[in-house]
């Protein structure tokens, strides 16, 4: 088997942003916490849990990475790469489930039953100091992941990524710096207001958020999880690097999936001149490899159909 050369720097690379993630919820989730055993905040609460969720997030993705290295056998010829997107879908029905559904359920509770708020001072203490956590985690995330970005803007790269690593964490610790504003501003118009209702409706509308992200990140794993294939701009490449060479009469469409974030299976259909003989089939055949592995380093298992066909795909 063919292996990307940068795939190892790569996947250190998302290790960082996942283990930054890590160590910082698990030391917001404690500090959350303690904060809302305190006050009797439910927006703290419900911060606390999401906290805690993402803490199993980060610990799911990890999984997710070492499984996905496992080597092919028998039953999994082509490796076990998509492991990671297994995982990454499983870290989505956490956030929509414990995350989103546990704080929209405290949130209500807190409505139907308010009880004041005490000493809010810790809470405007441990959300100032989660914010700064979490923007610092967020920062590595962003910073690694627009090292490997390409060209285009930064949200429709997120969306064009193939490595949940590091656009989970991205999503993750975005909704993270958006729910400690909701809780600010509960605890703070409770506090000023003295309503202790609008820390339970920041408890809800955190929840909200979350399960927005949730739906985000399932439509994404769902689409890398059934074959998804490799970006267009890759594939396009790939036909004209084909195109180009000498013996080649007509590339169709090539046929491409994702199996991980750095491998790509490639099925290319080309049509030679009616000319070629064997020899000079085989050698071109070798030459297009070459051409594809050299730009596209990724593609790490490459299928050439070489014979006459029709028209085709275009």
């Amino acid at each position: 088997m063919y292996f990307c050369p940068n795939s190892e720097h790569m996947a250190g690379q998302s290790n960082i942003a996942i283990y930054g993630a890590l160590a910082a919820n698990l030391l917001i989730a404690v500090i959350k916490f303690i904060a809302a055993a305190f006050t009797g905040s439910s927006a703290m609460l419900s911060e606390g849990i999401h906290s805690t969720v993402d803490t199993s997030n980060q610990l799911l993705l990890l999984l997710g990475i070492k499984r996905s290295k496992l080597p092919p056998d028998e039953d999994h010829p082509f490796g076990h790469g998509k492991e990671l997107y297994f995982w990454s879908l499983m870290v989505a029905v956490l956030i929509f489930g414990l995350g989103g559904g546990m704080s929209i359920y405290e949130g209500i509770s807190h409505i139907r039953h308010p009880s004041p708020v005490e000493n809010p001072i810790w809470n405007y203490i441990v959300l100032l100091a989660s914010g700064i956590i979490e923007s610092s985690s967020l920062y590595v995330a962003v910073k690694e992941f627009n090292a490997q970005k390409g060209k285009l803007g930064f949200w429709k790269e997120i969306h064009l990524s193939k490595d949940p690593s590091l656009f989970v964490v991205i999503y993750e610790d975005s909704a993270a710096v958006a729910g400690i504003v909701l809780a600010f501003l509960g605890v703070f118009l409770g506090h000023v207001l003295n309503n202790s209702i609008f820390d339970g409706i920041a408890s809800v509308l955190i929840g909200i958020l979350l399960a927005l992200v949730a739906v985000i990140l399932v439509k994404e794993s769902k689409n890398l999880l059934v074959g998804e294939s490799a970006n267009k701009s890759i594939v396009l490449g790939i036909r004209n690097l084909a195109s180009q060479d000498a013996e080649v009469q007509k590339v169709n469409w090539p046929l491409t999936m994702q199996l991980s974030p750095h491998e790509i299976l490639l099925n290319l259909d080309v049509q030679f001149i009616p000319s070629i003989d064997l020899q000079q089939l085989a050698d071109a055949i070798n030459r297009i490899e070459k051409s594809i592995r050299t730009a596209y380093p990724e593609v790490t298992r490459i299928f050439i159909e070489a014979k006459n066909i029709g028209e085709g795909r275009k």
